[in-house]
């Protein structure tokens, strides 16, 4: 039993120490073997390595993915016109030299990433007071972040990292501003909304009074046409009349008689003081009359 038991411990203890003297690499890392506080080796390819234990060695394991940055806070950006503008922003980095990186920033992320923060605001910072806010919104977006990249080289070196992308994720107007450009817009609509009211407005008086200049000539024509008719109606009623009076003296003269007539007692409330024997009323009394026009007389209404 004692014999077993000593077995049981040796391997135990032989685990122990293959435990604390073997460390496992993978693809995703990087291994900082340290010796007596010093970098000795960093291991990049994966695989099992060796290591003599605690304390004369040890193992600090880095991440060798792409890591991202957002701005930690929104700050004003001020462009080419004075005009401030929010922006956040976004970077990939990821480190290419381990030995470099824990020089300036230990084995902490997080140190690297508050110290790159500030580097990136400024750079950012740089490339939009060059621009206008059109450009910035749209027409040099690219450019922006380009510039940052490159103004990020060399810090980047410095740190022991690489810059794989720098992205704009938004860009907005300060709250001030931003009241005060949806006040312009709303302006802006307004003058173009009356603008085109006043544009219906001219066009519908323009077809007005086309349709009323139209209407005026229609009517013209028509009452032109009509007096047209009208005159030579008449004229044909007095060639015939003329053709009829000919044939007929006694007719015409009867025929005159009664449109003096009508003329003459056209009213009801008429009066007319006359010579029952005058020429007036000769058609009456059926006897012929050279002529049978009214005679003078006084009339009372």
């Amino acid at each position: 039993m004692n014999r077993i038991g000593m077995t049981v411990a040796g391997i135990l203890l032989l685990l122990m120490i293959a435990s604390s003297t073997l460390f496992v690499v993978t693809q995703t890392q990087f291994a900082v073997l340290y010796a007596l506080g010093e970098i000795k080796e960093v291991f990049s390819q994966p695989g099992l390595k060796f290591k003599l234990p605690p304390p004369f060695q040890n193992v600090v394991f880095l991440d060798r993915r792409i890591q991202s940055l957002d701005s930690p806070e929104t700050r004003p950006v001020f462009t080419a016109e004075k005009t401030s503008l929010v922006i956040d922003w976004l970077v990939k980095w990821r480190i290419r030299d381990p030995r470099q990186f824990i020089r300036n920033n230990g084995v902490d992320v997080r140190n690297a990433e508050a110290r790159l923060a500030p580097i990136v605001q400024a750079a950012l910072n740089e490339e939009v007071t060059k621009l206008t806010v059109r450009q910035v919104l749209s027409t040099e977006r690219d450019t922006v972040m380009q510039g940052v990249i490159r103004r990020l080289a060399d810090d980047a070196k410095s740190f022991g990292i690489d810059i794989v992308d720098v992205r704009i994720k938004r860009v907005d107007f300060s709250s001030n501003i931003t009241e005060a450009v949806y006040r312009r817009m709303e302006s802006e609509r307004k003058r173009v909304a009356n603008e085109t009211r006043s544009t219906g407005q001219a066009e519908g008086e323009k077809i007005r009074a086309d349709a009323d200049k139209q209407r005026e000539i229609i009517v013209a024509e028509a009452y032109r046409e009509a007096e047209k008719v009208k005159g030579e109606g008449d004229a044909k009623a007095s060639a015939l009349y003329a053709d009829a009076f000919g044939r007929d003296p006694s007719f015409a003269l009867f025929y005159r008689s009664l449109n003096a007539y009508r003329a003459s007692f056209r009213n009801k409330s008429d009066v007319m003081v006359l010579d029952p024997d005058s020429e007036f009323f000769r058609a009456m009394r059926g006897a012929a009359a050279p002529s049978v026009a009214p005679p003078a007389a006084s009339h009372r209404r």
